[in-house]
């Protein structure tokens, strides 16, 4: 199922399936400005990465004295989510344990996603409640991806990723394998900007760890139009796109990471993760303006 609110700027559409945020029209341009989720390309708008981010070792995981088959970056967004109500300027969903996600998660557990507009920005909080007898660690993780170009007018070259603050990006190596090995690389020294081109991608993703900056948008350059994520709270940023001719660029603010390639399948020993105790809650939020 799929629900839309809209305010004066935005009109935002999101469906049950994941979670996630399928649609941003500027009403001003007309602009849809989330990836439509192409199948031959990728297959998603917007995913919410739980209960990990990125890879674990062997796709396995031990909890509870089991060991749990768990593919890359959890189950979250590709199962249905449960529509709660919305309101003239949010919707709010949720994912709680059930015999399904049991199977691959031993803990019993309340995601809550809630979608609220405010002028030019969407403002997407999750919510983790454990509601299980033991503590429960957890990654957690936003993965939207924004259509690039704009409009008919502009190609992929017209486009620029922006750090709010000079910046000399340092980023956790994952290859050739999806896992951390320990090693690490830079994405420029003292830049404001990452041009969009063809080979930005070709080895997959970049985990930027230790930035600055308040925000990174996607931004077009002749105009100033772009869509701008805030990564003030969040340790880890990602960007990424398919290889080859960008058609989406995903900014993909994280709390946690993948796992070492030779590190421990121990659920409790994930790097990065966070432990809430039982009836403990922890929440976050994405904020993303899409500016003129």
């Amino acid at each position: 199922m799929e629900y839309t609110i809209e305010n004066d700027y935005l009109s935002l559409t999101v469906t049950t399936w994941g979670a996630q945020v399928k649609s941003v029209i500027r009403k001003c341009d007309g602009v849809e400005h989330m990836w439509q989720a192409d199948e031959a390309v990728w297959g998603y708008h917007a995913p919410i990465l739980f209960p990990h981010t990125g890879k674990v070792v062997n796709g396995q995981i031990k909890a509870k004295g089991g060991i749990f088959a768990s593919g890359q970056h959890g189950f979250a967004r590709k199962i249905e989510h449960t529509f709660l109500g919305k309101t003239r300027d949010t919707i709010v969903m949720e994912l709680c344990s059930s015999q399904e996600t049991l199977a691959v998660f031993p803990y019993e557990f309340r995601l809550v996603s809630t979608f609220t507009l405010e002028g030019d920005t969407l403002h997407h909080t999750l919510e983790v409640e454990n509601l299980d007898e033991e503590a429960m660690p957890f990654g957690i993780g936003y993965h939207p991806a924004f259509t690039v170009p704009f409009d008919e007018n502009h190609t992929y070259e017209d486009y620029e990723l922006r750090f709010s603050q000079m910046e000399s990006p340092i980023c956790l190596s994952t290859q050739p394998n999806g896992l951390l090995n320990g090693k690490f690389y830079t994405l420029g020294s003292n830049i404001i900007a990452l041009p969009l081109d063809e080979k930005l991608f070709e080895k997959d993703s970049h985990c930027m760890v230790n930035l600055n900056s308040e925000t990174l948008g996607l931004y077009e350059k002749d105009t100033g139009r772009g869509v701008v994520c805030n990564i003030r709270d969040f340790p880890y940023t990602l960007i990424w796109s398919k290889p080859g001719v960008p058609k989406f660029v995903c900014i993909e603010p994280w709390h946690s990471l993948p796992s070492m390639e030779k590190g421990s399948r121990k659920w409790e020993e994930k790097p990065a993760a966070a432990i809430l105790a039982p009836e403990e809650s922890w929440s976050c939020t994405l904020s993303t303006s899409f500016v003129r």
